[in-house]
């Protein structure tokens, strides 16, 4: 289990890299993560496979595809994640007919999906082994928005690290993996938490305002 977990880590760094929408090399990112360019070969095999929209080859480089809307069909932001989560839920929680059809209907979405330049890739595409796990940070992601929404603190607890102070600032998905967007006030630092590896989660007294160096525009202006 320890190794499996720890191929999980490696495939969300990746994750981090390839978000950029730079090309990226395979040399480089083979050295960046200690590892032989034949294991980023299947690393980058495994991302496409789990509903990562990564594109590119080997010799010629990697990167994430742009974002991806759904602007025909007039989806609202709660009915694009309702659908995300829906998908996530019977595409790795089911077999048989309920499963052939969710993949079938993954498909479909993915067919009729524009492309906007510049952006990063949220495809619908279903998890392969390393990130089932995901699904169990479902339960998380409603009081966390609503924390956004509302500006309130919280103390989060992330598996195998102690507990720290946060203001949440956003939500992102990553093709099966949610990650927080936070102000750290424990470690006086913007932080990207993922969402599945939260252990304990608890709201704190009191609302926080927006300060300077501490808001959701200082954060974006760092990615």
């Amino acid at each position: 289990m320890a190794s499996s977990q720890k191929r999980s880590d490696r495939l969300y760094a990746l994750m981090e890299i390839l978000k950029d929408g730079a090309l990226h090399r395979a040399e480089e990112l083979a050295a960046a993560m200690q590892v032989s360019l034949r294991t980023i070969y299947r690393d980058m095999q495994t991302l496409a496979n789990s509903g990562v929209a990564v594109e590119g080859e080997r010799g010629t480089g990697y990167r994430a595809k742009a974002v991806l809307t759904l602007p025909p069909l007039n989806l609202t932001e709660d009915e694009l994640e309702a659908l995300h989560i829906g998908l996530e839920v019977v595409g790795t929680g089911m077999e048989g007919p309920l499963r052939a059809a969710a993949e079938s209907l993954s498909a479909k979405i993915d067919a009729v999906l524009p492309e906007e330049i510049g952006g990063v890739a949220q495809g619908f595409g279903f998890a392969a082994y390393p990130f089932v796990e995901t699904t169990q940070s479902l339960s998380h992601l409603e009081p966390l928005r609503t924390a956004i929404r509302a500006k309130q603190k919280l103390r989060i607890t992330v598996k195998g690290s102690v507990a720290r102070d946060v203001r949440p600032l956003k939500l992102d998905y990553w093709g099966r993996v949610w990650t927080l967007g936070v102000w750290d006030e424990t470690l006086s630092e913007f932080a990207n938490i993922r969402v599945d590896q939260i252990v304990d989660l608890a709201v704190l007294p009191g609302l926080f305002v927006e300060e300077p160096g501490k808001s959701l525009k200082d954060l974006l202006a760092q990615t």
